[in-house]
């Protein structure tokens, strides 16, 4: 059984990731100075929420059309067995393009976002590699015009 017991943050446990969701690369030596508190207690912080499970390591944030990627799609997978979930999610890991996938409630099994350089490559990653994973009955695609949001979630507003 699975415990369900939140982990215990305090107030600046979330002010400390609310500055670092801001601003990854924000040294823990000028989040100390800005919350009043030595950086050491940065460091023991950040430490325990990384054994905690809550910081599960740090990525940056790329503009994929500035690196030649301009097709930015999602993909509804219809699995002919949701039983074979697992299965096809351990395929799609091994699909560079494939950026997220979600098990997901409704029409879909799995949902997609995928990331191309231009349509024909989407083409091909569509048919040569993600409609010839056994257990995908069929798929749907729905290509990105623009995204208008992304961010985190405002934790602190709680």
């Amino acid at each position: 059984m699975q415990n369900t017991e939140l982990p215990r943050l305090d107030q600046l446990d979330h002010q400390i990731l609310a500055k670092l969701v801001e601003d990854g690369k924000t040294p823990y030596t000028d989040i100390a100075k800005q919350l009043f508190v030595s950086s050491g207690t940065i460091h023991v912080r950040m430490k325990k929420m990384e054994e905690l499970g809550i910081v599960k390591g740090s990525s940056l944030k790329l503009d994929y059309h500035k690196l030649g990627y301009d097709v930015t799609a999602f993909l509804g997978i219809y699995l002919e067995k949701s039983s074979l979930y697992d299965e096809v999610s351990e395929y799609l890991r091994i699909i560079p393009e494939v950026v997220s996938a979600n098990y997901t409630t409704g029409a879909y099994g799995i949902l997609c976002k995928i990331v191309c350089k231009d349509t024909n490559h989407l083409r091909v990653v569509l048919q040569d590699k993600i409609q010839k994973i056994p257990g995908i009955q069929r798929t749907e695609t729905f290509i990105s015009l623009e995204e208008c949001i992304n961010r985190p979630v405002n934790f602190l507003e709680d």
